[in-house]
C-alpha cells in the first residue's frame, strides 16, 4: 500500500464515521438551529468528500481538470459553511 491510499482509506473512514453521527443526530434533533446546524455539517463534509475522492477520476480527466473540479468542491463546501453559518448566527 502506498502512502496516498493509506491517507485515502483513512480520510474515509473519518467521513464515514462524521456523515454516520451526524445523521443520526439529525434523525433526533430535527428541527431548530440544532438541526440546520447538523444539516450544515453533513452538506460540508458530503462536498469535501467528494473533493477529495475526485482522485479516482484520473483516469478520465486530465491533471488540470482534476484540480479544478477538487478546488470547487472544496470552495462550494467551505462557502456552503461559511455562508450558512452566518445565516444561522444571524436569526
Amino acid at each position: 500500500m502506498t502512502a496516498e491510499t493509506i491517507i485515502l482509506v483513512f480520510t474515509l473512514a473519518i467521513y464515514l464515521i462524521i456523515i454516520f453521527v451526524f445523521n443520526k443526530a439529525r434523525m433526533k434533533y430535527s428541527g431548530g438551529k440544532i438541526g440546520k446546524v447538523i444539516n450544515l455539517i453533513l452538506v460540508t463534509v458530503s462536498l469535501l468528500f467528494i473533493s477529495d475522492y475526485l482522485v479516482f477520476l484520473e483516469s478520465y480527466l486530465d491533471s488540470e481538470s482534476l484540480d479544478i473540479l477538487r478546488s470547487i468542491f472544496r470552495t462550494a463546501g467551505l462557502g456552503f459553511l461559511a455562508y450558512g453559518g452566518a445565516k444561522i448566527a444571524d436569526s
